[in-house]
């Protein structure tokens, strides 16, 4: 059984009356091509018990449906309805909250087809905004042009703002490494991180979901980005250690979920206790 902390803005719940769960997915459920032991046992779990969960990721190199079937793949099954990215919700973001149509983007060909079936076109001249993404084709060529555009006050939208994406053989830089080397090379440019820890990417998954907050529970592996979003939300935090964050940096936070387990499998027993 995990040991329960949190903040004290939200009275402790009871793990036993959480109803709906929000569920990170690289270090959370899976580990780059390699389930989490007992993470499709906990999926079950959560089906057979009438919980209702939502798969949220901020990894945006692809969509719902590849998502799904990499879960399917691992025998987590899943449908692209039960997947949330934060791609996709950047997508939705600049189409419903922006008039910009026409952007730089640096990101995959998966996230850039995301846009188009948003209305956004992803452009090389003339663009509107620069828009940021975990880019795993990223070039100078890329680097160089979004530079120059953000040096020219361009608006500057991005993913999310995860350092590194843990995977099966170490972590890699993610989008806001990736932030983190442009705002060198823009005297400080920064941009306006879409995905988790951002409330609105929890508000859009409850939307989904049917739920409310009191009886909804956020669970990552990351502190600064899971966890907060949580905290933001006013949900329920539970952080596993199956991913980026160690006991290290847990003992050192200022601040401590609501329940931390090492997995999911240590999750699915308490919950079924």
């Amino acid at each position: 059984m995990g040991d329960s902390g949190g903040d004290s803005r939200m009275t402790s719940p009871k793990l036993t009356e959480l109803r709906f769960f929000l569920l990170d997915m690289d270090g959370t459920v899976y580990l780059g091509l390699n389930p989490i032991p007992g993470a499709a046992d906990f999926i079950q779990f959560l089906r057979d018990s009438g919980r209702r969960f939502l798969f949220l990721t901020n990894n945006p190199t692809s969509d719902a449906a590849r998502y799904a079937e990499k879960l399917c793949g691992m025998g987590i099954g899943a449908v692209p309805e039960e997947v949330l990215t934060a791609g996709a919700a950047t997508a939705d973001y600049l189409a419903h909250y922006t008039d910009h149509r026409r952007v730089f983007v640096l990101g995959t060909p998966s996230f850039e087809e995301e846009l188009r079936r948003a209305g956004i076109e992803p452009v090389e001249g003339e663009p509107d905004a620069v828009v940021l993404s975990f880019d795993t084709t990223l070039t100078y060529a890329k680097l160089k042009q979004a530079c120059l555009l953000l040096r020219k006050g361009l608006p500057y939208i991005a993913t999310n703002p995860d350092r590194v994406c843990p995977t099966e053989y170490g972590y890699i830089p993610d989008c806001g490494a990736m932030a983190a080397l442009i705002a060198e090379a823009t005297e400080g440019r920064t941009p306006l991180f879409i995905g988790k820890p951002a409330p609105e990417m929890a508000r859009m998954a409850m939307e989904r979901l049917g739920a409310d907050p009191a009886r909804t529970a956020m669970v990552g592996d990351r502190l600064y980005t899971d966890m907060e979003m949580a905290r933001r939300a006013n949900m329920a935090s539970i952080l596993v250690l199956s991913g980026e964050t160690t006991q290290d940096a847990l003992d050192q936070a200022e601040w401590r979920p609501y329940f931390v387990f090492p997995s999911v499998r240590e999750l699915g027993q308490a919950l079924g206790e």
